[in-house]
């Protein structure tokens, strides 16, 4: 009988990273579809940073039924980018690079697809794609691939001007060339763990996209991205620690800046923040792309969130109806 092993001769090879922190309900979904990958990875790692929760015994009995190689960590809390630092370390024999937070999930196809697209793209250091959004409760409600004609305008190819408009791939949704990690690292003194990253490996080959939806990022309470502000200040000190790897002058920076500005000032209206979206605006107006997007910011300042609300609610609905069910991956 064909073991997994011998079935996957040939194909890329891909270590797998897990930091978990204090996911206690949603690491074992996490885990389980990694198990679940059509193509298994070299080794599974799972670092637990100083879980409180539980966790780390969901982890134990959970790796029990895993079919390939796989590893536990568990210790005090080092932060994330230490523990990515730390992951990445053990993966020196393997052609490709993943992790996935503990509280999102890949759907079957994922390592199979991602990989293959960088194993036919050389110049590519990652390959990614869209997510579906899910909410705590393990529903499906939309698709970053719902918002391309705005933050969710993902290029292949040249991520530059997207990066400078402060847009980034989901982590989730990424599988980096081990290789092009190599010499870059990510900055353990960051918050925003991956914006830095994406900044240094831009200037070192292409972002290939990959238009299947793949990954679900989960959004809950205690999410870094619910932190718009603190997301918008790591992002522009980012920007201004690599001003040299992005080759822009001081004053190209600013302006770069007041436009990020903007956008998350549309970002804060968007989720119902009125007085943060106004006190940004204020510091930013010059930013929007157009007179025509300031008028729709100002008028939407009129528009009650209980609109607002309704409309996400049918957005909700339908995805719902499209029966999307985690637990069947």
């Amino acid at each position: 009988m064909e073991t997994a092993v011998e079935s996957q001769k040939g194909q890329p090879e891909v270590f797998v990273l897990v930091p978990s922190y204090n996911h206690l309900p949603f690491i074992e979904t996490c885990l389980r579809s990694i198990f679940a990958q059509k193509l298994q990875p070299r080794k599974l790692l799972v670092i637990d940073d100083g879980s409180s929760d539980g966790s780390v015994a969901v982890i134990e009995r959970v790796l029990k039924d895993c079919p390939f190689e796989c590893e536990f960590i568990a210790r005090e809390n080092r932060g994330l980018c230490r523990t990515l630092n730390e992951g990445f370390a053990a993966a020196s024999s393997a052609e490709y690079f993943a992790y996935i937070g503990s509280d999102d999930l890949w759907l079957p196809e994922f390592l199979e697809s991602r990989s293959g697209l960088l194993s036919r793209r050389k110049n590519a250091v990652l390959a990614y794609g869209h997510a579906f959004l899910m909410d705590e409760n393990g529903a499906i409600f939309d698709s970053t691939a719902n918002y391309v004609d705005s933050w969710g305008n993902y290029p292949d190819g040249d991520a530059r001007e997207m990066l400078l408009a402060g847009i980034a791939p989901v982590s989730s949704t990424v599988v980096y060339r081990r290789s092009a990690v190599e010499a870059v690292k990510w900055n353990e003194s960051a918050r925003l763990e991956d914006y830095e990253m994406y900044l240094k490996l831009m200037t070192r080959g292409e972002f290939a996209f990959d238009p299947a939806v793949l990954s679900v990022w989960r959004h809950h309470r205690y999410n870094t991205s619910s932190d718009r502000i603190l997301m918008l200040r790591e992002l522009l000190a980012a920007q201004e620690r690599n001003r040299d790897c992005l080759g822009v002058s001081t004053e190209e920076l600013r302006q770069i800046a007041t436009r990020t500005k903007f956008r998350y000032a549309r970002m804060e209206l968007q989720y119902g923040q009125k007085m943060s979206a106004i006190h940004l605006a204020k510091e930013s107006w010059r930013g929007a792309e157009s007179a025509a997007q300031l008028v729709r910011f100002c008028l939407r300042l009129f528009v009650p969130m209980s609109a607002v609300n309704l409309w996400r609610r049918i957005r909700k609905n339908y995805f719902r109806s499209k029966k999307i069910n985690p637990k069947e991956i």
